[in-house]
């Protein structure tokens, strides 16, 4: 369930705010541009990292003002890095927290290096990821933009806010994900106005912190992924060297987000850092349908057509099923080989899914098997893994052309939801303990 969102007064604005979990210590997740504090519990992977930061502290979220469920403030005047530190105080005021560790990304680094400066009797400790110390070229910074690539950025921003934004500087290994690319387009929609947006854009241009850095003294981490396509490894080395005694670990990635690409490793590190202990690392499981496909007789129709008729036969049935995908609310996790392994979060989207699927790729002369199942996965980043995922496979390869199967808990759990099933008997799937009773869907 979403966490109770509350408000906060500073100033004449209200600041929105959320308490989550309740861990032995404080810790304020200061975001990045925008951000929107219930939006962010839709997407599975922020939900993830948010819920693992919650396991081990009492986290503290909150919509900077001007952005999210916060006050909106005149874009002539955005809001100034010492305002948004008394938005900070605020919120800990309002929840009752004297001292909190502080984790800081993207442009909220910036904000949290200045608090954990001027507040140290507040700042327990500092973590930041994906930071920089300024936004605009300079001859001792010369790993920021320059000024004609920010005013290119502006037009982009005015352009496209909202709709359709390229998001493979933010997060490189989600770009194609159609589903993450949806929420994120309507995450900045909700989390700024265009106007807004580009005021804090051309604010965080002049920002510049690196005369603060000598000064935060309280224990500090940077964590910043080597191949960050929005802020240089070399910013994070720069600003690690600056800061007494503050530790730099560089981690394998190109995503600037935190929360996608490797999270796990992130949070690790910060939660290592923060409790003093190594992460006791739970395997994430939750109930899922699993659906597998896959094009009969592949082999021999990619010979008899030559690498390039059959590379584009494949490019159409990829497209055909990504659209019943996204029309189904499914989760694409591979497309090995020449079929795909997705998840559901309802097992008959899952059943009217593959059966759509089938029927979209039929005008194009080709007859796909599938096979679903419910039951515990595991998921491991952007993969999944457990016993339901293999038995999907195995219930996948039994089916004929055109055919879905379903185990009999799909079947089960379709109860009244209108889908037709034939009863296919009792089997044994190849590793799998048992028998299983196996039903073909047909409609």
């Amino acid at each position: 369930m979403q966490p109770e969102t509350r408000y906060a007064r500073s100033g004449d604005v209200n600041v929105a705010y959320q308490v989550v979990g309740d861990g032995p210590f404080d810790l304020v997740y200061v975001p990045g541009w925008v951000s929107h504090i219930e939006l962010a519990w839709e997407e599975p992977h922020m939900a993830r990292f948010l819920r693992r930061l919650a396991s081990f502290s009492r986290l503290i979220l909150f919509d900077k003002r001007g952005t999210g469920m916060s006050d909106p403030v005149p874009v002539d005047r955005p809001p100034t890095l010492e305002e948004r530190m008394d938005d900070v105080r605020a919120v800990m005021d309002a929840v009752g927290s004297e001292r909190a560790a502080i984790l800081g990304h993207s442009e909220g680094g910036n904000m949290s290096l200045l608090f954990a400066a001027t507040y140290p009797q507040r700042t327990v400790a500092l973590v930041t990821f994906g930071i920089f110390a300024k936004r605009v070229w300079s001859p001792d910074y010369p790993w920021a933009p320059s000024p004609e690539e920010r005013e290119a950025w502006y037009e982009e921003v005015e352009r496209d806010w909202g709709g359709g934004m390229d998001l493979s500087g933010l997060a490189p290994s989600m770009a194609e994900d159609r589903a993450f690319t949806a929420w994120a387009n309507r995450y900045f929609r909700m989390g700024a106005s265009p106007g807004a947006a580009l005021a804090l854009a051309r604010m965080n241009t002049d920002i510049d912190v690196s005369d603060v850095l000598p000064l935060v003294r309280v224990p500090t981490l940077l964590l910043h992924r080597v191949g960050d396509r929005d802020a240089s490894i070399e910013e994070a080395r720069y600003i690690a060297a600056r800061i007494p005694g503050a530790r730099l670990i560089e981690l394998p990635g190109e995503d600037h987000l935190a929360w996608t690409g490797n999270q796990d490793e992130v949070l690790d590190a910060v939660e290592e850092f923060l409790t003093g202990r190594p992460a006791v690392r739970e395997p994430h499981r939750v109930l899922a349908t699993v659906l597998f496909t896959d094009i009969v007789g592949s082999t021999k129709r990619a010979a008899d057509l030559g690498d390039r008729r059959w590379h584009d036969l494949l490019e159409a049935h990829n497209a055909a099923a990504r659209r019943e995908l996204e029309r189904f609310r499914g989760r694409e996790v591979d497309t090995a080989g020449d079929g795909f392994l997705a998840t559901f979060d309802g097992p008959a989207r899952a059943v009217r899914c593959a059966l759509a699927v089938s029927a979209a790729v039929e005008p194009l002369g080709l007859a796909v098997r599938a096979g679903v199942h419910t039951g515990e996965i595991e998921l491991a980043g952007d993969d999944v893994r457990g016993i339901a995922v293999h038995i999907g496979a195995r219930v996948a390869a039994m089916a004929g052309p055109g055919e879905v199967l379903a185990s009999s808990t799909v079947k089960d759990l379709t109860a009244g939801a209108g889908i037709a099933f034939e009863d296919r008997g009792e089997h044994t799937l190849r590793g799998v303990p048992g028998t299983w009773r196996i039903y073909a869907a047909t409609g």
